[in-house]
């Protein structure tokens, strides 16, 4: 099991009232919301490893280059990613608690936490489901291989299981297509802007005819025919996007990462360093039910 940590913490931030707060008036609504997220899944699951993956870099600098719009509506001050004022002094303490369990948490430097991800779900060698609210996930769905998406966005109460055909009812293309069918499309909340003129059924139609973003161009520059009314000169006109967006919309899967165990039931790393934030914190129940859950009580 593969956490996208912070698509679970945001969740959990606006799920729980900020009115949950530490004995010092702190909110703590997001990190007592994470714990108990992961409590749940890990008992509804029963995962033999689990692996939460952060974002070292939100908006990594090699797809800044490619297309420089990629999330810059999110953009604070210097390089930082807008974040809610109340959520801003819970992310050390998850960092912290996290640490303290001993529970494998994975990042790199100059990525984000999908290339992590990715890099884990592909060099996996066994089944793998990735909890997330992002569906530009969905396009590490493989049903040979067993790598599934949990999605998240309805939340835990009604989790949506995404495989291969669940990616071809949603938008009627084939599988293992989505991330082609996203360069085509776009993506406003990640400032991806697709190709002007081309909405999603276009672009579904484009991908189920020429299967990969690779064949759609290959028979755009031969001059081959199939193409939807007007889509042709919508592509010709972005032949340069199309290009670069690839590399924005496409996890990585080659991220160096050290040996992860991740194994459960987890042993605690600092039993006594956990009580205290516990304390300090006031994270009570949900810290105790996260403990069971993951050392298997």
């Amino acid at each position: 099991m593969l956490l996208d940590t912070a698509s679970l913490y945001y969740r959990a931030f606006y799920g729980v009232p900020d009115t949950v707060t530490a004995p010092d008036g702190t909110p703590v609504n997001a990190v007592r919301g994470l714990l108990d997220m992961i409590a749940r899944l890990v008992r509804a699951r029963e995962p033999a490893r689990l692996v939460a993956c952060m974002d070292e870099d939100w908006r990594p600098a090699f797809r800044v280059e490619a297309v420089p719009s990629y999330k810059a509506h999110r953009v604070a001050q210097g390089n930082d990613e807008q974040t809610p004022d109340k959520l801003v002094p819970q992310v050390p303490i998850i960092n912290d608690v996290l640490a303290a369990t001993g529970l494998a948490v994975a990042g790199a430097k100059g990525y984000e936490a999908d290339d992590v991800i990715a890099t884990l779900a592909t060099g996996a060698g066994q089944p793998v489901d990735v909890i997330t609210g992002d569906r530009d996930l969905f396009q590490l769905v493989d049903d040979e291989h067993e790598v599934r998406i949990v999605y998240t966005v309805r939340g835990l109460n009604n989790l949506d299981i995404i495989d291969e055909q669940a990616v071809a009812a949603r938008y009627k293309i084939p599988g293992r297509a989505y991330a082609d069918f996203a360069v085509l499309r776009g993506d406003p909340s990640d400032g991806l802007p697709g190709v002007p003129g081309v909405g999603e059924k276009t672009a579904a139609t484009l991908i189920s005819k020429f299967g990969t973003l690779a064949g759609l161009l290959e028979a755009l520059d031969a001059g081959h025919g199939g193409f939807p009314t007007g889509a042709r000169n919508k592509l010709a006109a972005a032949r340069d996007y199309l290009a670069v967006a690839p590399a924005v919309v496409r996890t990585a899967t080659d991220v160096p990462l050290p040996t992860l165990a991740g194994d459960l039931p987890l042993t605690l790393a600092d039993p006594d360093r956990l009580t205290e934030l516990g304390e300090r914190w006031g994270l009570g129940s949900s810290l105790s039910r996260f403990v069971a859950a993951v050392t298997g009580q």
